[in-house]
């Protein structure tokens, strides 16, 4: 693709150079850059791509992007945000793959990967050729490729898109952070269906105030466009809770056809009688194409609501609503997602990815719903992110567990002791006696102990880290998986 065409797809950007130079592949990353590749310099939190411009050319950069002028002696398209016209150039680029399938995104706090995992489910179960790009991986076509956060950037994510589309896949499930849609990751995208979960607090160290916070996961829904296509296959849905307030914020921001699901409101997809047991959920779903029982393997009242707004997904794509209920009743579990750990002992144990407070809270609900004995509850709060969490989660935690053991979660650069401190304060503050917890920096002693102390008919809950299989100490990324470090607690106990 030569440098003119990029270039004409900013109105407000300077083309400086050969506009008939051509590249052949797109780069942030100085190391990666092969010749005759655009070289895209993002500023960053810690380092500036600007400063690698040079070592990209050297390398065979034979253009670049960028928000300044370089002396570098290569074309160069100066924008006034080269985070944005990634997005822009990365999708003309690869020739526009989301119109080329049908995009589901999921955004909202709590709920995103499960959500994405029963769409996936459903639709494979309908026989369509589906995908998914989320926290844990992605998947499409039999392949399953490892991520590192929520949202890919923009690139890589056109570049993975556009191999979905390679692959014939005609539905994406995605997974859409407020942090991918404020930093523009998902502008080019172009989504069927955008999914709210719901919002409660989290990532305030980015966003700073929960305004900002709604605001940034408002994009997605202003995004679905103007029109109403006389084509049914062209236009868009946004899918709110009704039980979340922040719903009627989104339902005002959207062109789009709104349909809402939930439990407490009245909604055009509504749960009712719900039951939940250690083995599962069943409920009563009352739609607009009819009515039905369900029971999910998965526990808890939270997995209704995700199971209410992968269900809706699937009415919009005018799916049969027993097919889809047989689908959700398949589903065994996410990873990570109250993930039950068992080595043969006489008490659960259960591992959860809960590192919110309304996380935690729906985790320690639900799982109070079934335990016959204590809940002993095992969490911790990560570090350099969001203090004012920290006490709310502890007094959440001393609120519905009968003993809490308080850990590190990942504490990246920050004191591990200095998180315990913030976190212990939420204890004192709300009441909750010295006799009813503890604090153990140390993860693998903490599950350790709780294990050990457990006694039969006991729940040990293991929250804040589910799926990941690493602990940042330090800066230093350490492998830690809190299933097989359980595991390994167990099998100490009964051996």
């Amino acid at each position: 693709m030569k440098m003119e065409q990029l270039a004409g797809l900013l109105l407000t950007a300077r083309l400086e150079g050969d506009g008939n130079v051509s590249v052949s592949s797109l780069e942030t990353d100085s190391r990666q850059v092969k010749p005759g590749a655009l070289f895209i310099c993002l500023p960053g939190h810690t380092v500036d791509g600007h400063d690698f411009a040079a070592e990209a050319v050297e390398r065979g950069a034979v253009a670049i992007v960028a928000e300044r002028r370089l002396d570098v002696g290569v074309p160069q398209l100066i924008v006034p945000e080269s985070r944005l016209a990634m997005a822009v150039l990365a999708d003309a680029f690869y020739d526009h793959p989301s119109d080329k399938m049908k995009l589901i995104g999921v955004t909202g706090t709590n709920g995103k990967t499960t959500t994405t995992y029963l769409i996936e489910r459903i639709l494979l179960d309908a026989g369509r050729k589906a995908g998914v790009i989320g926290t844990i991986e992605m998947r499409y076509a039999g392949l399953t490729v490892p991520v590192s956060g929520t949202t890919p950037e923009a690139l890589e994510l056109q570049k993975r898109l556009a191999d979905m589309a390679r692959a014939g896949t005609e539905y994406c499930a995605m997974e859409v952070s407020s942090h991918a849609l404020e930093q523009g990751r998902v502008k080019g995208c172009k989504f069927r269906t955008a999914i709210f979960t719901n919002l409660t607090q989290d990532h305030l160290d980015y966003h700073v105030t929960m305004e900002r916070y709604k605001a940034a996961k408002g994009l997605l829904f202003a995004r679905l466009g103007n029109g109403y296509p006389a084509s049914a296959e062209e236009r868009s849905y946004a899918v709110l809770n009704a039980d979340d307030e922040a719903s009627e914020t989104f339902r005002r921001l959207t062109a789009a056809e709104t349909i809402t699901y939930g439990i407490d409101r009245d909604a055009d997809v509504r749960a009712s009688n719900i039951r939940i047991t250690s083995q599962g959920t069943s409920f009563h779903v009352r739609t607009f194409r009819g009515e039905a029982d369900v029971t999910l393997r998965m526990v808890g009242k939270f997995n209704v609501y995700n199971a209410l707004a992968a269900l809706t997904a699937g009415l919009i794509e005018g799916l049969e609503l027993g097919a889809i209920i047989r689908s959700l009743e398949s589903v065994p579990g996410v990873p990570g997602r109250v993930e039950a750990v068992s080595a043969g002992q006489p008490f659960a144990v259960i591992v959860d990815y809960a590192h919110t407070p309304d996380g935690l809270e729906n985790v320690l609900k639900a799982v109070k719903e079934f335990a016959e004995g204590r809940v002993i509850c095992v969490f911790g709060c990560g570090g350099d992110r969001d203090r004012t969490k920290r006490p709310i989660m502890a007094r959440i935690a001393g609120q519905y567990a009968d003993y809490v053991i308080a850990t590190s979660d990942n504490p990246r650069t920050e004191d591990p002791e200095r998180i315990l401190d913030d976190v212990e304060e939420g204890f004192r503050s709300s009441g909750v006696g010295k006799s009813r917890y503890e604090r153990i920096a140390d993860r693998r002693l903490a599950i350790q102990k709780a294990v050990e102390m457990a006694s039969p008919g006991d729940v040990v809950l293991i929250a804040g880290k589910g799926h990941e299989t690493y602990q940042i100490v330090g800066g230093v990324t350490h492998p830690f998986d809190d299933r097989l470090v359980a595991q390994e607690a167990i099998r100490g106990l009964l051996t």
